[in-house]
């Protein structure tokens, strides 16, 4: 049989470049999300890169975390969580620690009207590239302070 019977399709190459979020120190990341799935591949993403991750299934629980940490770098939160929002969780946050960079990740092409529309978002599904770049264009998170 010819040998190129046998040939099998190339993988599809990746890249692997670091990107800026994966440079440099490890952030401090509260990540809030209610679907345990979701929150255990953002977690392990956020991992990946070298960040250390607190989880939340709650936004009252990211409140506690983030008050009992203290120095926390960022919070990744769900739009659609019960109880209170990440919309909701993004404006309690601003009250006690108002220079707290927010990602809020979302199915929904938009947010509700107010504060919460200034804030990036991720957009669900992401991926581990998405995750990184949308940590390095927070302010603050640039290749050279990561």
């Amino acid at each position: 049989m010819p040998a190129a019977a046998h040939t099998a399709e190339e993988p599809e190459k990746k890249d692997i470049t670091p990107s800026a979020a994966s440079v440099g120190r490890g952030l401090r990341i509260v990540n809030a999300d209610d679907d345990p799935l979701v929150a255990f591949n953002t977690l392990a993403m956020l991992e990946e890169l070298g960040h250390t991750v607190f989880s939340a299934s709650s936004a009252a629980e990211a409140l506690t975390l983030i008050g009992e940490k203290g120095d926390i770098d960022l919070l990744i939160t769900d739009q659609a969580m019960p109880g209170m929002t990440g919309s909701e969780l993004a404006e309690a946050v601003r009250r006690d620690w108002p220079d707290l960079p927010i990602i809020i990740s979302t199915g929904y092409a938009e947010l509700p009207e107010g504060p919460a529309q200034a804030i990036p978002r991720l957009a669900k599904r992401f991926f581990e590239r998405d995750l990184a770049d949308a940590i390095a264009s927070i302010n603050g998170f640039s290749e050279k302070s990561v």
